[in-house]
């Protein structure tokens, strides 16, 4: 069954909204941020280090340098267009910043800022030796030619100059950016940095550029891995699941193709930009993806499923629930009707504040994006230690490897939500702060 979202939201009533979830940033019993995860671990006394106080974590919840730019584009009929960038670098004291690089026409400052601090706390969950950084370029890339945005990616390069590095900041692939956009990264740093390992400047390259074989599934596959695991921890059996994923760009659809594939769970919903389809006995996630190839990324005359308003998908008759495109998607409205009783974050906070406390009283499990995402990161730690070091490693040890780092994570989560009786936002921001909140005091914060 697929609910009309604007309809099923006019049914839920002020009272319902106002007295069963009253708004307020902070209940007491869940978090949404860093910033009042950190809050709220203080406020129950959950660190044991005493030197973990309000200066330290106003330190390490800001970040070390802000770089804003604005770059002169060159288009293709000779006018000029400047463009506004941003890199913003949050906190580097487990190693390189690191972070991709979006463009949107929509990217603003304050994005990359809330992006860059995801970072350094998903890298830290993981237990990969990177800080947190990110980039965003306010373009919508579809209104350029090819040769516009090689040129506009080169001279963004040009601008960042020693700012980014193998050893001091790791671009990566992020929204409408992708192995292409990497090479002429690649390609432009290596022309002023032939003496510095260039290959390791950015990650998500082409395999033929030192890529690695499993970064292009990583996230998707850090998705499924988060399934899987969730069913083992609940005692469930995946493939008696329907699965909704609202997104269907790399993250999206690779999750879906190895959810289904090789969990064997049904997938039942899928919204890309422009729509999205319904099918409650299971939709061909190959199927879908060569239709919407053909009909210029629409879903429009699929004759498999069922078209349905595309925000619909958020709502549809679903046991989990994959937000798998921007920020934001899963508002109080969509939480309170929502039946799904597992989301999965595969985009970068994609439950709003409001919401994230609606679920957690609803009993819904979530697994946050600095968790659910960061196979993505993880594949990109691979492909940079192999670039410096020119060994490289074939597909299945990568994703052996990937899938070993997902469940280690997953467990110290579980685990600390069971030991300290806390939510698994709250269970996963502790143990990201623990670990750089050790290394800062190491180094003599």
């Amino acid at each position: 069954m697929v609910k009309n979202i604007n309809e099923s939201i006019e049914s839920v009533s002020k009272s319902t909204l106002n007295e069963d979830f009253p708004e307020h940033t902070l209940n007491g019993k869940t978090c949404y941020n860093a910033e009042s995860c950190f809050a709220l671990n203080r406020k129950h006394g959950l660190h044991t280090n005493e030197k973990i106080d309000d200066t330290l974590l106003s330190y390490l919840n800001t970040c070390k340098r802000e770089i804003t730019m604005e770059i002169p584009l060159r288009k293709d009929d000779g006018t000029l267009l400047p463009v506004k960038a941003y890199r913003v670098q949050h906190n580097n004291t487990r190693g390189p910043f690191k972070g991709g690089i979006r463009y949107h026409q929509n990217v603003d400052l304050a994005e990359v800022r809330a992006m860059a601090n995801l970072m350094t706390w998903k890298t830290a969950l993981v237990d990969i030796p990177f800080g947190g950084a990110k980039g965003g370029v306010a373009i919508d890339p579809k209104t350029l030619s090819e040769h516009e945005l090689r040129r506009l990616t080169k001279a963004l390069v040009s601008h960042l100059g020693d700012n980014i590095g193998p050893h001091i900041d790791i671009p990566a692939p992020d929204v409408n950016t992708n192995q292409q956009v990497m090479a002429w990264i690649f390609d432009e740093y290596a022309k002023s940095h032939q003496s510095t390992s260039p290959l390791a400047v950015v990650t998500g390259k082409p395999v033929e550029l030192g890529g690695c074989s499993a970064r292009e599934e990583a996230t998707g596959r850090g998705v499924a891995i988060m399934l899987r695991e969730h069913c083992r921890y609940r005692n469930k059996d995946v493939r008696n699941l329907k699965v909704a994923v609202q997104g269907f760009g790399n993250v999206g659809y690779y999750a879906a193709k190895i959810i289904h594939e090789e969990l064997g769970a049904t997938i039942v919903g899928v919204s890309n930009a422009m729509g999205a389809v319904y099918n409650g006995s299971g939709i061909d996630i190959e199927d879908l993806k060569l239709y919407e190839s053909k009909v210029s990324d629409s879903f429009k005359g699929y004759s498999r499923a069922t078209e349905v308003p595309r925000d619909s998908i958020l709502v549809c008759d679903c046991d989990v629930l994959i937000p798998a495109a921007l920020a934001h998607a899963i508002t109080k409205e969509v939480a309170l009707i929502t039946p799904a009783t597992l989301v999965i974050e595969a985009a970068n906070a994609p439950t709003t504040a409001e919401a994230n406390e609606i679920l957690f009283e609803k009993g819904v499990f979530i697994v946050p994006s600095i968790l659910a995402n960061a196979g993505g990161v993880i594949v990109s730690y691979f492909e940079w230690t192999q670039n410096l070091q020119q060994y490289y490693w074939e597909h299945e040890r990568l994703v052996a490897e990937l899938d070993k780092r997902m469940v280690k994570a997953f467990n110290e989560v579980v685990t600390v939500m069971e030991e300290k009786k806390i939510g698994s936002r709250q269970a996963a921001y502790y143990i990201a702060l623990e670990k750089v909140a050790a290394a800062a005091l190491l180094r003599g914060f």
